[in-house]
């Protein structure tokens, strides 16, 4: 028995010590940026990074941040937030800052939102 709980308090320790748990954190990029989302017909198009799209991923177009830049997605309205990665360019309308997957917003936005007002944050 002790050795049993010798083992598992030595197992704590590793994976604590490893980061586990571990949260990241996020600088602020924008506090008031308009999002919106891809319609169904892209998805399997080429995006500008080179990768296929999905609408069933996190992912995003921004005009600026390096492709694979992870970002923090907050809806300003309800608070509810995402995590998404930019693999693309865009949005080309004007007016609009972001667009995400359609996954990535429906989890965030409120029933039929077609646009939201969002914060940014860049992972570190």
């Amino acid at each position: 028995m002790a050795k049993k709980i010798a083992f598992l308090l030595l197992f704590s320790i590793l994976i604590a010590a490893c980061g586990g748990g571990r949260k990241a954190s996020y600088s602020s990029y924008d506090k008031k940026a308009v999002a919106t989302y891809y319609a169904d017909k892209f998805n399997g198009k080429k995006t500008a990074s080179g990768e296929k799209f999905s609408n069933s991923k996190y992912t995003a177009a921004h005009k600026k941040l390096p492709f694979g830049t992870k970002l923090k997605v907050t809806n300003t309205a309800n608070g509810k937030s995402v995590v998404v990665t930019v693999n693309d360019r865009g949005p080309f309308t004007a007016g609009y800052d972001i667009d995400l997957s359609k996954k990535a917003f429906m989890e965030i936005a409120n029933k039929n939102d077609g646009k939201i007002t969002v914060s940014l944050e860049i992972a570190k």
